[in-house]
């Protein structure tokens, strides 16, 4: 599998690092160079890009511009001297955030994870088409949470509590942030198997030591049960009670 790819910084040295970087990753296609964000756009547009090198500080247009103006962006690495873009490399969707000077050894680092996830990606197609022509039962999905995919059984989870605009995935073994909202999580879930309890909880319904009044007691976790959920949660004990 080859990646192509092309870098846009304002400073030739950066670029020159950039392309001799490229040229030892036998993975690594780059087709061109340019020091204006402006000028790149056209080739963007009109070229099969799989990833992009990127600087955020530039005259003219800068990188998190250039980004918000194109509507099929290719995977994202920035490469910047600051590290105050961070949060937006996140937003944004980036694969990886390299801060000048860039070391071979991290550069390495960041191009495999647009490998593997150009792998996974592919992966994912594969198995939604072997979905939609067998049918077989799925038992697990995949959130994003920094800057990889993460497959999470449904049978892992013991909670899901919202926080903003993030939901954090509580699990036997770990905890996994993800920039998701409660709907679409709830549209993902098996309905049999899992309650919205509050405006800030989905519980799994098999993981519940025991229920108190209005509270649910999880492994080492007390959830509180709102009104606007009350019946619907209590309508399913119900069925379940002796």
């Amino acid at each position: 599998m080859k990646i192509t790819c092309i870098a846009i910084d304002d400073e030739p040295l950066a670029l020159d690092i950039i392309k001799d970087y490229c040229s030892r990753v036998p993975f690594l296609n780059i087709l061109k160079t340019f020091d204006s964000a402006l000028e790149s756009i056209d080739f963007i547009r009109n070229n099969k890009i799989d990833l992009l090198f990127l600087d955020i500080q530039m005259e003219e247009l800068t990188g998190i511009q250039l980004l918000n103006i194109l509507k099929q962006k290719p995977l994202v690495i920035f490469t910047t001297a600051h590290d105050t873009y961070a949060l937006h490399g996140f937003e944004l969707d980036v694969v990886d955030y390299l801060l000048k000077p860039i070391s071979f050894e991290r550069f390495l680092k960041a191009v495999d994870k647009v490998y593997e996830k150009i792998q996974l990606s592919a992966l994912v197609k594969t198995e939604a088409i072997n979905t939609h022509s067998v049918s077989p039962k799925e038992d697990y999905f995949f959130v994003k949470t920094e800057f990889r995919f993460e497959k999470i059984h449904f049978s892992e989870i013991l909670y899901i509590e919202g926080m903003g605009d993030y939901l954090r995935i509580f699990t036997q073994t770990k905890k996994i942030m993800t920039l998701q909202n409660f709907q679409k999580m709830e549209e993902m879930l098996p309905p049999n198997n899992f309650c919205r309890v509050h405006k800030s909880y989905i519980v799994a319904l098999d993981k519940i030591d025991s229920i108190e009044r209005n509270r649910i007691k999880i492994s080492d976790r007390i959830i509180p049960i709102s009104e606007s959920y009350k019946k619907t949660f209590f309508d399913f004990l119900e069925k379940r009670k002796l």
